[in-house]
């Protein structure tokens, strides 16, 4: 299945880590990667993430790929054009004959697909100022923090009532309910941070 996706200017290394990462957990891990002595994979698998990135999140073409990575445009297309079912059921021992694909490719496809179907791939981490840290209560704003992984801001009041639904802020010894708290700050919210700082507030 091929992935449709807008380019979006992020880090391409970073999303290349992360797909690469994906990789390994889908094989079953590095351990399993050690006790198979499948180690030689690693190389395949980094290539063909960064082709995988390039192509979908960069846009870019098989001569631009290639050039960048030092590598044949066949083997660029080879990677970018794996059926990465096929090699799902190879890897999962349901086939009997190794497959033409290019394996690294259709497993690298495979871990891009499920890291942008979850929303992993594009999310940013979380910052907050010192500050903010050392005058919150931290354990409601970890939860609340967790939850809005993968959001993106600007964000409205529909959403955030969607997706904190159900916490409970502590403050000074009161508890409050976070819808309760949501219905009383200003929007839209530009960042997580910004929007610690609105329940805090709106919480005194």
């Amino acid at each position: 299945m091929e992935v449709i996706a807008k380019p979006k200017g992020g880090d391409v290394d970073r999303m290349a880590e992360k797909v690469f990462m994906k990789s390994i957990e889908l094989l079953g891990g590095l351990r399993r990667l050690v006790e198979y002595r499948n180690l030689t994979w690693l190389p395949s698998l980094a290539e063909a993430a960064y082709v995988v990135v390039l192509k979908n999140e960069a846009l870019k073409t098989y001569s631009e790929i290639a050039r960048e990575l030092g590598i044949t445009e066949n083997t660029v297309k080879s990677i970018a054009t794996a059926d990465e079912e096929k090699v799902l059921e190879y890897i999962r021992g349901e086939l009997e004959d190794r497959p033409k694909e290019h394996i690294a490719g259709g497993i690298a496809k495979l871990a891009y697909r499920k890291l942008k179907e979850s929303g992993a791939l594009d999310e940013e981490e979380v910052e907050m100022d010192q500050d903010v840290i050392e005058t919150l209560e931290i354990a409601w704003a970890v939860l609340v923090l967790s939850r809005l992984r993968g959001m993106h801001f600007p964000a409205g009041k529909d959403e955030l009532m969607e997706r904190l639904k159900g916490i409970v802020v502590k403050e000074k010894g009161r508890e409050y309910r976070i819808e309760e708290l949501l219905e009383r700050i200003e929007y839209p919210v530009k960042s997580p941070a910004e929007l610690l700082s609105a329940i805090k507030r709106a919480a005194a």
